[in-house]
């Protein structure tokens, strides 16, 4: 059996909407066109089987929500994101950009490659569906010459009517063209509509996004998981040199362990204490828990890029007076320093393979200079906490509103606050908001990866989203935090029915 049959054939047969004798038809009309149309194109466009139901077979494939095309409409705003040429090679097209993300509509999601380089060109957070890919294509042709033609929304051939107020269109816009195509199979849906209708579909027990402060509140310090999850190191040397009174604190953050320990033998011979990451979360909780003087930091690296590290850090009012130096093997050149000191605040750009003098020069600027003072820890908190006590408060007195935008502000304050992003997710899963209960609950889980609540509310989040993979990813996570068998046993049974 070919492997279009295994993965898109076998989930029609399964769902009885092919029989086999078909499918054999259509992969042996496939193997003799040759012209590189894939097997859900061509049965949806020959109307073997509906192109909803395809779209569902490639939803469950990829593990990512599908997207029909012809019933979106999109400001041709979002397409100064992704030029022209990268979405017709890549076979992309942006379909909602909302603050720090972008959704894309995507013929192959698992393209890894091309998600990575889209995050860091455009400095947002990537969330693919999963198109038919002919139609994808035409899409993107017809998006594009919208945008060259000058204007301002494009719009699928079956946009609704909700889709097209959206954009400002008007309501009649294509109304015959819509007519002469004929109503189809296809569900009149706009893109948050479809999350909405993911949540419908869901059976869960454990779909309860009410707040559970007094859990919340009891969380942990994450000091002692820290000290212990990687090569963190507080002494500075085996020889026992110790660091000088006027020693800083330094974080060097970077997955080479060659790289940690030339870098920390300079800093330890200055009289500097070192601390180790050699991964993206582990830093951030490092940063949380011990407050380095300063971070050198990779810019390549595993669960978190460094980009995104010190996008969180600067942002914040109460880390982002640390000075960061960034190092790459990968981006090279001046115009990238330029961008990283204005569109992400690092102070100092460092090109690998580097000159020991040149980092010696650069760490003692840095740690010279004189920068406004730290603002005082213990203000901030008291701060982000009566943050989080009116939100919970504005919560339980019926203003969501209120309570969504208080905890905000205090994300502002402390954006490694674990209970205000927590309880800010619960309250976006509880309005519907997935995706940014999704994206509040994964900065949750970074800062404290064994908190069983967050995580069960993220699998049920993803599952919610249409994102099955990534629910059963969560789900076994779940397994090894559970309080108690009974917990693990109920986990283990959801987990068998999804797969």
């Amino acid at each position: 059996m070919s492997d279009d049959k295994k993965q898109i054939g076998r989930i029609l047969l399964k769902r009885r909407l092919i029989s086999p004798e078909e499918l054999d038809k259509q992969l042996a009309s496939q193997r003799t066109a040759g012209d590189g149309v894939p097997l859900a194109s061509r049965l949806a466009a020959s109307g073997v089987v509906a192109e909803t139901e395809v779209l569902r077979a490639l939803s469950e494939q990829f593990g990512v929500p599908g997207i029909d095309l012809n019933q979106v409409a999109l400001p041709i705003a979002y397409l100064d994101l992704v030029p022209r040429e990268v979405a017709e090679a890549s076979r992309i097209l942006p379909v909602l950009a909302r603050d720090e993300r972008l959704f894309l509509a995507m013929a192959n999601p698992a393209e890894k490659r091309t998600i990575e380089e889209l995050e860091f060109v455009t400095g947002r957070k990537i969330y693919p569906y999963v198109a038919i890919t002919q139609t994808l294509e035409r899409s993107i042709q017809a998006a594009y010459d919208a945008k060259d033609a000058g204007e301002t929304f494009w719009a699928g051939p079956l946009a609704p009517p909700a889709a097209l107020e959206r954009v400002g269109a008007n309501r009649e816009r294509g109304r015959e063209e819509r007519e002469s195509i004929g109503p189809g199979e296809a569900r009149a849906v706009v893109v948050d509509q479809q999350i909405e209708e993911a949540a419908a579909g869901g059976d869960l027990s454990t779909s309860d996004f009410g707040l559970v402060p007094d859990d919340v509140s009891e969380v942990k310090t994450l000091t002692a998981e820290v000290l212990a999850a990687a090569s963190l190191v507080t002494e500075p040397s085996a020889a026992g040199v110790r660091p000088t009174p006027s020693g800083k604190r330094v974080l060097v953050v970077d997955d080479e362990e060659d790289i940690r320990r030339l870098v920390k033998k300079l800093l330890v011979d200055r009289g500097h204490e070192v601390l180790e990451a050699d991964r993206g979360l582990l830093a951030l909780r490092i940063v949380k828990e011990e407050t380095p003087d300063l971070i050198i930091l990779d810019a390549m690296l595993p669960e978190l890029h460094g980009f995104d590290i010190a996008r969180r850090i600067k942002g914040s009012e109460r880390y982002g007076n640390i000075p960061i130096l960034m190092m790459s093997a990968v981006y090279r050149g001046w115009r990238i320093a330029a961008d990283l000191k204005t569109s992400y605040g690092i102070e100092e750009y460092l090109e690998k393979p580097f000159r020991l003098a040149d980092l010696s020069e650069k760490v003692g600027r840095l740690l010279e200079r004189k920068s406004a003072p730290p603002a005082d820890p213990e203000k901030i908190q008291q701060a982000a906490a009566k943050y989080l006590d009116d939100g919970i408060a504005a919560y339980k007195a019926g203003d969501v509103d209120g309570a969504v935008e208080l905890l905000k502000k205090g994300i502002a304050v402390d954006p490694l606050a674990y209970r205000l992003r927590y309880h800010l997710a619960l309250i976006y899963g509880k309005r519907g908001q997935f995706y940014d209960g999704i994206t509040e609950l994964e900065r949750a889980v970074d800062l404290n990866p064994a908190h069983f609540p967050a995580l069960k509310n993220l699998a049920v989040l993803y599952e919610k989203a249409g994102f099955k993979n990534k629910a059963l990813e969560m789900w076994e996570r779940c397994v090894h935090v559970a309080p108690d068998d009974e917990t693990r046993s109920s986990i283990k049974a959801h987990v068998v029915r999804l797969l």
